[in-house]
């Protein structure tokens, strides 16, 4: 077990600081209204000039492009997840023997 020296006051207000700057910025990233205007000109001419099996099959077309990137990005953050503490530490290592 490692043994960490405390953490001061100061350090615990600076980490506190830094993760709701970093809260506010993605936040406002996110729900900006420029955030959701990035359509595709091509595909919302095409989608208003088509019947509803072209816009269904626009639909399916985007969770086919959507869905497997995202479950790979899942698997390897659960395949990280897993192996995060399989590493040796300095002090788990055999000693040598010293009667060579």
């Amino acid at each position: 077990m490692t043994h960490r020296k405390p953490r001061t006051l100061t350090e615990i207000y600076a980490s506190l600081r830094l993760s709701a700057i970093a809260f506010v910025v993605l936040t406002l990233g996110t729900l900006a209204p420029s955030a959701f205007s990035q359509n595709c000109a091509l595909c919302y001419t095409q989608a208003a000039s088509s019947g509803s099996r072209m816009i269904e099959a626009l639909r399916s077309g985007i969770l086919v492009l959507i869905v497997p990137p995202t479950l790979m990005w899942l698997v390897l953050a659960a395949i990280a997840y897993s192996k995060r503490n399989q590493f040796k530490h300095a002090h788990n290592l055999p000693r040598p023997a010293s009667d060579w």
